[in-house]
């Protein structure tokens, strides 16, 4: 849908209209036929036609193209009222810059920002509304620190709070020791599993080692042996000699 030509000030060109709505021209596009009209209006056309509104010529998505430019800048030339007219505002800008002061105007109805509230409020009397609110937050006035909305303010209970902020923070405390618990002892058992490895394995070495001392004692006995043998040998033959 295009812009109410009612909001304009002074003559629109009907070449500035859309050939669908006879609206002022919104986001437009133009067929080959030179025929304008507002994108979301032809779009709505197209699903159910296969021709121009205005002619009857054949035309499709693909060949709609943007306004020519001398006619984009007679658009955005035009000069319109504030959507929020009926509201107090007295703002006139070009369609060009419309949107923009539209969406910074002080007399449009935005939504409250507290949570729960319906309440639509012109954006310049905002504050005074969140001012007075049912729905606003506040800090406690007790000192308790709980965080509570105007309408809660006959329910509220500083002990119950504390109390139950008070169970909250042991459940989470314990829950916590138990978490600390469980990853102390697994750290525990695996060190455990890697000691026991490490002591399997120095005492397959150790016995290794023993194995390798005895062998070695062994092979020193026999050494020992065959010198005295040799030694003896020797002897024998040295008196032999001397007899001879």
């Amino acid at each position: 849908m295009g812009y109410d030509i009612e909001r304009f000030v002074g003559y629109v060109n009907e070449g500035l209209l859309c050939s669908i709505c006879r609206d002022v021209l919104e986001d437009p596009l133009q067929a080959p036929c030179e025929h304008a009209f507002c994108t979301a209006c032809i779009h709505g056309w197209l699903v159910h036609h296969s021709n121009c509104p205005e002619d009857r010529q054949v035309i499709d998505v693909a060949l709609l193209r943007p306004l020519y430019r001398y006619m984009k800048n007679d658009l955005n030339r035009l000069q319109l009222h504030c959507r929020n007219r009926e509201f107090g505002c007295e703002m006139v800008c070009s369609l060009e810059s419309i949107d923009r002061h539209e969406r910074e105007c002080e007399y449009s109805q935005i939504p409250c920002s507290n949570a729960g509230c319906t309440v639509q409020i012109e954006r310049r009397n905002l504050d005074g509304h969140l001012a007075v609110c049912e729905y606003r937050s506040r800090e406690c006035p007790n000192g308790c620190g709980y965080t509570i909305l105007s309408a809660e303010d006959t329910q509220h209970n500083c002990v119950a709070e504390l109390r139950t902020e008070l169970e909250l923070l042991r459940s989470e405390m314990i829950c916590r020791v138990e978490e600390a618990k469980h990853e102390m002892e697994s750290r525990l058992d695996s060190q455990r599993r890697h000691m026991v490895q490490k002591e399997s394995i120095l005492q397959n070495e150790i016995e290794e080692l023993k194995s390798q001392i005895s062998r070695l004692m062994s092979d020193v006995c026999s050494l020992m042996a065959a010198e005295r043998q040799h030694r003896q040998e020797l002897e024998q033959a040295e008196l032999e000699k001397r007899e001879l």
